[in-house]
C-alpha cells in the first residue's frame, strides 16, 4: 500500500510540474542594454464571460519560427485559466522602436476570413482584454474614468472597442516600458504600460521595416461580411525611472481604500465588544446566580423555577442524530478552517503575493490536502465521544464529503467551459492529478487521523446522560431555527461585508486582492464573534430545556452564509453584466460553493465554541 501511495503522489507530482515548478516574481532580473526581453501573453478576459481564452485562441501574429512554446505553470494558474505562451513581439532593453510591422510583409497584410473576422468581433462585443507580460510584470493601461474624469489603470489592453454597432481593433501597441538603473550597465524593468491604437491598413506608411501613420487615423475596421485585412504593428517607448525593483507592483496595488478598510475593522471591533458584554452579563451575573442557587440547598422546584438550562443535565450530552455525517461535517470544518488560517497567515506575511500567480489557490489547495490529519483525528475523537462504532465508514465519509461536492459541481461546470474552448476548461491531466491528491494523499491522511484518534479517550463530559430521553418542551417563537440563523448570521456578515465586496471584485471583475493583512484581521473578528453568537443562542436554547444542540449549533453559527448568499445575488444584478447562460451557471456554481464553504467554516467555528461552553457551565455544578 506504502509503495501504491508513493507512486500516486509521483504520478501527481509529475503531472503537474513536469516541467519545473514555476515560482514567478521571487527575485529581480537584471538585463543587459540591448539584452532581448521576452513579451508573453497569459490570456484574454472579459468580466462579461467570465470564460478566459488563450493567446492565440485568436489569429494574432505567430512567432518568428511559427511556432509558440507554452510555459510550465503551477497548478493555482492552470486552474484560473492562465495559458502563458512566447510572442511575436521584439524587445530590447532600453532601446527605443518607433513603429515596425509585427508580422507578415507591407504587401502582405494578414487575411482573416469571415469566420476568423466573426469570432474576434464577437470577443470585442464582449469587451475582452488581452494580458501581457514582460518580466513577470503584467501589461496595464490608462485611462480617465468617466465617472470621476481621473486617470485609472485597467489590468491588460482593450481587444478592441464597438461604435455604431460596428466592432474596431487595437492593432497597434505602444509598449511604455520604464527601467530602473541598479548599477552602471545593469538594469531592472520597473514599469510596464501600453497605449492602444486602432488603425486602418491604408493609413499605415511602410519603409523597410518601420512604418508611419497620421495623428488621427481611421479605425480598422473588423468586416464579418467579407472577411478582414490588416496589419499589427507596435512601437517601444523606454523611460528611466526612480520606482525601485521592489515598489514595482505598487502601480497595480495602489491602496485607494485603505480609509474604507480601516472602518470595517473598527466597526467590526465595535460588534465584538457589543457581544462581550452581552457574554458577560450572561456568564458573570446570570450563570453564576444559577450555578450558586444550583449548588445551594434550595428545593427543586425553586430551581425549575428559576432557571432551565440545568434541568437538562441528564440530555445535554446525548449523542444526535445522524453523527457519522455530523461527524463528518465538522471533521470537513476544521479541514477548511486550517487551510484559510494557515493560508490567509502565509499570504500576510509576503509569501503569495500577486506577483507569485497561482501561488495562493496551489498553497490552499496542498494545504487543505495535507490538513485532513488533524481533521481526521478531531473528528474520530468527535465521533467516539458521540458513541459511534463505524469508524472506518465514518473516516471515508469525513474525507470525501465536501471534496466530492467541490468536485462534482466543478466536474459539470468543466464540461460547459470545454463546450467554449476557454483555457479555463480544466485539463484532463490536471484532473488525474488533483484527483491523485485527493485519494492518496488527502484520504489516507483522514484515515491515519482517525485511526490514531480512535485510539485516544473520547471527550470527557462532567455529567452523565439518562437513559430515558426528556420530553423538550414548546419552544418560543423566536427560537425557531429560521429565526435563530437570521439572526445568528447579522453581526458575523456585518464583520466581513467589507471585505467580501474586495473579494468579489478580485473574482469577477479580474481585479488584484492583496490586503491580506486586513484579511487576517477580519478572519480573527469572524472567529471570535462567531464564537460569542453560538454561545449566546445556545445559552437561549438551554434555557428553554431544549438540549438538542449539537445540529442546530451548526447550522445557526452557519447563519452568515445565508446573507452572504444574499450578497451574491445583490451583487450579481447591481456590478456584474452577465447575460449569458454559461457565465450565469458559473457564477451560481463557484458562489453556491463559496456559501457552503463558509457555512462549513463558521459552523465549525460556533459548534466547538458552543461544546467548550457547554462542557464548562456543567463542570460548575454539583449534580447528584
Amino acid at each position: 500500500m506504502l509503495t501504491a501511495l508513493f507512486q500516486c503522489v509521483l504520478f501527481s507530482s509529475f503531472v503537474l510540474f513536469s516541467n519545473g515548478f514555476y515560482v514567478p516574481g521571487v527575485a529581480p532580473v537584471e538585463f543587459k542594454k540591448g539584452q532581448r526581453i521576452e513579451v508573453k501573453a497569459v490570456k484574454m478576459t472579459s468580466i462579461h464571460t467570465q470564460l478566459p481564452y488563450e493567446y492565440y485562441s485568436l489569429p494574432f501574429c505567430l512567432p518568428k519560427n511559427g511556432t509558440f512554446v507554452y510555459k510550465s505553470e503551477n497548478l493555482g494558474e492552470v486552474l484560473r485559466g492562465d495559458r502563458i505562451v512566447n510572442t511575436p513581439y521584439e524587445v530590447h532593453m532600453a532601446e527605443n522602436i518607433k513603429c515596425r510591422l509585427l508580422c507578415h510583409h507591407k504587401n502582405n497584410p494578414i487575411n482573416w476570413s469571415v469566420e476568423e473576422s466573426d469570432k474576434v468581433a464577437s470577443r470585442i462585443e464582449h469587451e475582452y482584454f488581452v494580458h501581457l507580460l514582460v518580466d513577470n510584470l503584467p501589461v496595464a493601461t490608462r485611462i480617465i474614468s468617466s465617472d470621476t474624469a481621473e486617470r485609472i489603470i485597467e489590468q491588460g489592453y482593450r481587444l478592441g472597442f464597438m461604435s455604431k454597432g460596428k466592432a474596431y481593433i487595437n492593432n497597434h501597441l505602444k509598449l511604455l516600458l520604464k527601467y530602473h538603473k541598479h548599477s552602471q550597465d545593469s538594469y531592472r524593468v520597473v514599469g510596464f504600460e501600453v497605449e492602444t491604437y486602432s488603425i486602418d491598413k491604408d493609413d499605415l506608411n511602410f519603409v523597410d521595416d518601420s512604418c508611419t501613420f497620421p495623428s488621427d487615423p481611421n479605425p480598422q475596421l473588423v468586416n464579418e461580411d467579407t472577411g478582414t485585412k490588416l496589419y499589427f504593428t507596435y512601437s517601444v517607448e523606454w523611460g528611466e525611472s526612480d520606482i525601485s525593483w521592489a515598489s514595482r507592483w505598487d502601480i497595480y496595488l495602489g491602496m485607494k481604500d485603505v480609509q474604507i478598510h480601516w472602518f470595517s475593522i473598527v466597526n467590526s471591533i465595535v460588534v465584538l465588544f457589543f457581544l462581550s458584554g452581552i457574554l458577560t452579563m450572561i456568564m458573570v451575573r446570570t450563570l453564576r446566580r444559577d450555578i450558586a442557587r444550583y449548588n445551594s440547598d434550595e428545593s427543586i422546584d425553586d430551581m425549575m423555577e428559576e432557571t432551565g438550562w440545568k434541568l437538562v443535565h441528564g440530555d445535554v450530552f446525548r449523542p444526535p442524530p445522524k453523527r457519522m455525517l455530523f461527524a463528518a461535517v465538522i471533521g470537513s470544518g476544521i479541514q477548511v478552517f486550517l487551510m484559510a488560517l494557515i493560508t490567509i497567515f502565509i499570504a500576510m506575511l509576503g509569501m503569495l503575493s500577486p506577483a507569485s500567480r497561482g501561488a495562493l489557490m496551489t498553497a490552499a489547495i496542498f494545504l487543505y490536502v495535507f490538513m485532513g490529519l488533524i481533521a481526521g483525528y478531531y473528528s474520530a475523537r468527535l465521533y467516539n465521544t458521540m458513541k459511534g462504532k463505524q469508524w472506518k465508514q465514518a473516516a471515508f465519509l469525513t474525507a470525501t464529503l465536501y471534496p466530492a461536492i467541490v468536485f462534482g459541481t466543478c466536474f459539470f461546470l468543466n464540461f460547459f467551459i470545454m463546450g467554449k474552448h476557454s483555457s479555463g476548461a480544466v485539463p484532463f491531466s490536471t484532473m488525474m492529478a488533483l484527483l491523485c491528491l485527493w485519494f492518496c494523499i488527502s484520504l489516507p491522511l483522514v484515515y491515519l487521523g482517525y485511526y490514531f484518534g480512535c485510539r485516544k479517550q473520547p471527550f470527557q463530559h462532567p455529567v452523565r446522560t439518562n437513559f430515558i430521553p426528556r420530553k423538550v418542551p414548546e419552544q418560543v417563537w423566536y427560537m425557531n431555527i429560521f429565526i435563530c440563523v437570521l439572526m445568528a448570521g447579522i453581526l458575523p456578515f456585518g464583520a466581513v461585508c467589507i471585505e467580501l465586496f474586495f473579494i468579489f471584485n478580485a473574482l469577477w471583475e479580474n481585479q488584484f486582492y492583496y490586503l491580506f493583512g486586513f484579511l487576517f484581521l477580519v478572519f480573527c473578528i469572524l472567529v471570535v464573534s462567531v464564537s460569542q453568537i453560538s454561545i449566546v443562542m445556545v445559552y437561549f436554547q438551554l434555557c428553554g430545556e431544549d438540549y438538542h444542540w449539537w445540529w442546530k449549533s451548526f447550522v445557526v453559527s452557519g447563519g452568515s452564509a445565508v446573507y452572504i448568499l444574499i450578497y451574491s445575488i445583490f451583487y450579481f444584478f447591481t456590478k456584474l453584466e452577465i447575460t449569458e447562460f454559461i457565465p450565469i451557471l458559473l457564477y451560481i456554481g463557484y458562489t453556491g460553493l463559496m456559501v457552503l464553504t463558509f457555512w462549513l467554516l463558521t459552523g465549525t467555528i460556533g459548534f466547538f465554541a458552543a461544546y467548550t461552553f457547554i462542557r464548562k457551565i456543567y463542570a460548575a455544578v454539583k449534580i447528584d
